[in-house]
């Protein structure tokens, strides 16, 4: 990297971070024939991306329409407009409806990212018009790591729960047979362990399968195309701040090796460096309370806010710095970070409840509408629901995953590590006992298991709609009936695992507008800089449509970016600020 430094500080485009959305902005504006920087914090690269599902939402995409699925721009505004209400920007929206689909299909006909259509995978909000009950997610196809050759080591790694048996990929399609327990689930694993079990030439270098998946497979594809095209990426490089020139942003400012350098832009400065949540100063100044950045299931020390305080320091605009893309999480002594609970909570026969021993939401909810519930139900109890307590017994244990642990069918308590009892999951012969463990109201919660156990026999949840619409169920046990998101409660020993409000990313960020430029209070763009993904204000507003309603809108609007710096009129040529110490 060094000998990079000394031979050229200036370059048309500079792209702060290397998830999803800032490598897909890069490979753009590379394919135009603009000369592109990728600069990353950390020593890995891949950010919040490469341990993320990998999915993104993509409404009226050519792969749905392949397989004769039918929607419509019209249809997806409609549902869009739905669910992001008041905090909707229709002008950021229509530009989003208008790229996704292109962008999707220009990037995978160019480059080595490939994707499968998710046809059962449903919007997040069934209820409301224009949503559909699967096509706008699509799935990355498996990647196999071994053609990022010397680039492998430095790949951030997915996280545990991705994984099968924590070291095995599998596509989320796979993942939701096996969990749905779908006809030919037990198949489906013994075939995915095989063949990590076979490749012998590839287990004596590394315990992790050769494949990627998810998000991973997302950027090492990402991460190879751009090596394709030559495109650098340097790593263990911090963003210090922009450089301008007059009122435009013409560079930036990095620590690297020891040194100061100032880096020219000649077109311009994508931020895709993520949000602020590990941020904890910038977390207690705007995010709901109590917070912590270490319930956070981003990587530690990276995501701290350097691009969001930059663009307030030149006068950018913000918005919705007051949300999150929460998520409920469980921390895992020795791991970096916590694990994110995504669709463990639909399976049948968990409850979630306060410590008061009562339930506040559906289980199954979307898991930003979750987190959101538990902080509206802690205001209202005075402190009593953050954190909160999944509680489950010996049945579902056997049967199903809960966090780190994989069903006792497979890991049985003896497997298990003895530091996780009473840190990770706490375990009683009763459920008074279970209750006095862990500090929940013991009446209220033999109370609520009872209504929740009735609840089971009829299939229908009177107080919160569990497994109520074609959302909840995608994670239900197929086999179950007549709800397959409830089940009784009543075989010992039970167990209760802590969940903290956590997050996969903040919402709030630098507004933007419908070419991805960075703007100030009065709506005027700051000429040289845009924002994509996680910095930026999120054009869902405070909604979460579908699964990679995150990845999507990031990776269209790095598409955006790319475009317009592609097309405005080059900045005529001046001295690059030289590197200083």
């Amino acid at each position: 990297m060094t000998a990079q430094v000394q031979s050229q500080s200036s370059y048309d485009v500079i792209v702060v971070g290397s998830g999803a959305g800032a490598m897909t902005s890069a490979l753009f504006a590379a394919d135009q024939g603009l000369s592109v920087l990728i600069v990353e914090k950390s020593d890995k690269y891949g950010g919040t991306s490469a341990i993320s599902g990998g999915g993104i939402w993509i409404p009226n995409n050519h792969y749905f329409a392949a397989i004769g699925g039918r929607d419509s721009a019209e249809l997806s505004m409609q549902y869009l407009k739905a669910a992001t209400g008041e905090h909707g920007d229709p002008v950021r929206l229509q530009a989003y409806l208008d790229n996704a689909a292109p962008m999707i299909k220009k990037l995978t006909s160019n480059s080595r990212v490939r994707y499968a259509v998710a046809d059962k995978y449903p919007d997040y909000y069934p209820q409301l018009p224009g949503a559909l009950p699967g096509g706008r997610t699509l799935d990355p196809e498996l990647f196999d790591t071994s053609l990022l050759e010397e680039e492998l080591p430095n790949l951030r790694k997915p996280s545990p729960s991705t994984l099968l048996m924590g070291r095995i990929a599998w596509t989320a399609r796979d993942a939701h047979k096996a969990m749905a327990r779908s006809f030919g689930w037990q198949w489906l694993i013994f075939r995915l362990m095989a063949r990590y079990k076979l490749d012998f030439k590839w287990r004596r270098k590394s315990k992790y399968d050769r494949r990627a998946a998810l998000g991973s497979s997302l950027v090492a594809s990402l991460r190879r195309s751009l090596m394709d095209r030559n495109v650098p990426l340097w790593l263990n490089t911090d963003f210090q701040d922009v450089l301008l020139d007059g009122d435009r942003v013409c560079g930036i400012k990095v620590a690297t090796g020891g040194r100061i350098l100032e880096l020219k832009a000649r077109r311009g400065v994508i931020f895709g460096s993520g949000g602020f949540e590990q941020n904890q100063t910038l977390r207690e100044k705007f995010l709901p309370q109590p917070t912590k950045a270490s319930w956070s299931a981003t990587p530690p020390g990276n995501n701290t806010g350097a691009a969001l305080e930059a663009g307030l320091n030149i006068g950018a605009a913000t918005a919705l710095m007051d949300w999150a893309w929460w998520a409920p999480t469980i921390a895992v002594p020795g791991e970096e970070k916590p694990r994110g609970v995504f669709a463990e909570r639909a399976f049948p026969g968990a409850i979630v409840v306060n410590s008061l021993g009562h339930r506040y939401v559906n289980e199954a909810a979307p898991y930003l509408e979750f987190v959101d519930a538990m902080y509206k139900d802690n205001r209202k109890t005075d402190g009593r629901t953050v954190p909160s307590w999944v509680i489950f017994d010996g049945h579902f244990r056997f049967h199903y995953a809960m966090g780190p642990l994989m069903p006792a069918q497979v890991m049985p308590d003896s497997r298990l590590r003895k530091e996780w009892l009473n840190t990770v999951y706490w375990k009683a012969d009763s459920l008074d006992q279970l209750a006095m463990q862990i500090g929940v109201d013991g009446a209220g919660l033999s109370n609520t298991v009872s209504k929740v156990n009735q609840y089971a026999k009829t299939g229908v949840d009177l107080d919160f709609g569990r497994g109520g619409n074609v959302f909840d169920r995608y994670y239900g046990d197929s086999n179950i009936t007549p709800n397959p998101c409830l089940a009784p409660m009543r075989k010992g020993p039970y167990y209760a695992m802590r969940l903290d409000a956590g997050d996969i990313g903040t919402k709030g960020g630098l507004l933007t507008n419908r070419h991805a430029q960075v703007v100030r209070e009065d709506g005027r763009p700051i000429s040289g800089l845009y924002a994509i993904g996680n910095c930026s204000a999120s054009v869902m507003g405070t909604s979460y449509p579908g699964a990679g309603g995150t990845l999507g809108p990031a990776m269209t609007f790095g598409y955006i970016a790319a475009n317009h710096i592609a097309s405005s009129v080059p900045v005529a040529a001046s001295t690059a600020p030289e590197a200083v110490s």
